[in-house]
């Protein structure tokens, strides 16, 4: 799926970081969400790595990367302790500064990262969400029902990784078929991909992901807001106008209590918008990577 890609795994102080690499010119991370792993960036990446050096990485729990057993207070899967690996990822590949490119729980990490290494951080995209503080703080019914499983996956654990593990493949299938979204969207080499590693490991990760969003992610984003601190960098929003965003939020006002320079526009897609609509995902990635 990426062809032309070197496949590297980087150790870093808390994890191995599994990642293709292609492309020369200004540095790009792309993050990408759940239940993915760095392949649903397979159509997008090599259209960036015409101009730009992408790196394309699995984020902690996911993909090929390292799946440690969640901490009690969740912090093993902190925003700020997973973009503290894509971070190392990116110092050991010889980046001291880079874009960052988010999708989903991607983009989590990424505005974290650009909140806590705003040096290192100079443009940051995010793909199909609004802040994790903003959807805690306004949840409604009809955001809770699209997004039932934030408050599933948050349930003690081994909960909700027992009742997902019964059926994986199902789960997985349901999931990624749903928002605004038809299944055979995705490529068949991806989704057998993203079949393979939702194993047991990334079950529990994954619902520590969201573990972490609904406790200590939260007193890392209260510090921020009672400090006034926002992304600083240039900030691109997309999200699917076929998808809850649209419906429920006013994506670029919500965005702009949390950061200074906010851009961006719905895409005519459901949820995944690299593998629905990659031509003008990357399009206009590419349009603000080279502002």
């Amino acid at each position: 799926m990426f062809e032309g890609f070197e496949q590297q795994n980087i150790e870093t102080p808390g994890a191995e970081i599994e990642l293709v690499r292609g492309g020369e010119g200004p540095p790009v991370l792309l993050l990408h969400g759940h239940p993915q792993t760095h392949a649903m960036w397979h159509l997008v990446a090599p259209r960036l790595a015409e101009e730009f050096t992408v790196v394309a990485t699995d984020l902690r729990g996911y993909g090929d990367s390292s799946k440690p057993f969640g901490d009690e207070d969740h912090s093993t899967y902190s925003k700020r302790t997973m973009a503290g690996d894509q971070a190392a990822v990116m110092e050991s590949l010889g980046f001291d500064s880079f874009a960052v490119v988010g999708h989903d729980r991607g983009a989590r990490v990424g505005h974290r990262m650009a909140l806590d290494l705003p040096e290192r951080v100079t443009k940051l995209a995010v793909l199909d969400i609004v802040p994790t503080h903003h959807i805690f703080r306004t949840v409604s019914k009809d955001l809770a029902t699209a997004y039932y499983h934030w408050f599933f996956y948050i349930q003690p654990y081994d909960l909700p990784e027992t009742l997902i593990g019964a059926d994986p493949s199902y789960y997985l299938r349901k999931k990624l078929g749903g928002w605004g979204t038809s299944l055979e969207t995705f490529a068949p080499d991806a989704l057998a991909e993203y079949e393979r590693c939702f194993g047991v490991a990334t079950i529990h990760a994954s619902c520590e992901d969201y573990r972490a969003a609904a406790s200590i992610d939260l007193v890392h984003d209260e510090a921020d807001r009672e400090e006034g601190r926002k992304v600083e960098c240039p900030l691109l929003a997309l999200w699917g106008g076929r998808g809850v965003m649209e419906r429920i939020y006013d994506v670029r006002s919500v965005w702009r209590e949390y950061a200074n320079d906010v851009r961006g526009r719905p895409l005519d897609a459901g949820h995944y918008l690299a593998e629905e609509r990659p031509e003008e995902t990357a399009q206009e990635l590419r349009s603000f990577l080279q502002g």
